[in-house]
């Protein structure tokens, strides 16, 4: 795990937004049409939509974020879908409360 990496990734305001709007993605973004739920995380469209800004900004955000590991990405179909990973982002929180 990289810690300067990840405080990296995690210093844009909008890539920040997009992992709290991931942490409950159930609050924060529709359904897709070909996955009935979450657990495969959101699909790269829906993120586009949230964000606002152009859909490079935001598939270089998201490969920003899946570099630093915060992020799990599963194609099904012709759809990427993002969810958190957990496990780096825990990582990372005991780092940060052991290292500082």
């Amino acid at each position: 795990m990289d810690i300067l990496k990840i405080s990296s990734a995690l210093s844009n305001k909008t890539r920040l937004q997009i992992m709290q709007w991931l942490k409950k993605p159930d609050e924060n973004f529709s359904p897709h049409i070909e996955v009935e739920d979450f657990e495969m995380g959101v699909c790269v469209g829906k993120i586009h939509e949230k964000t606002g800004l152009s859909q490079s900004t935001t598939s270089h955000y998201l490969s920003v974020l899946q570099e630093a590991d915060l992020l799990i990405a599963t194609k099904i179909g012709k759809w990427i879908y993002y969810k958190p990973n957990q496990i780096t982002i825990e990582n990372y929180l005991n780092a940060l409360k052991t290292e500082i």
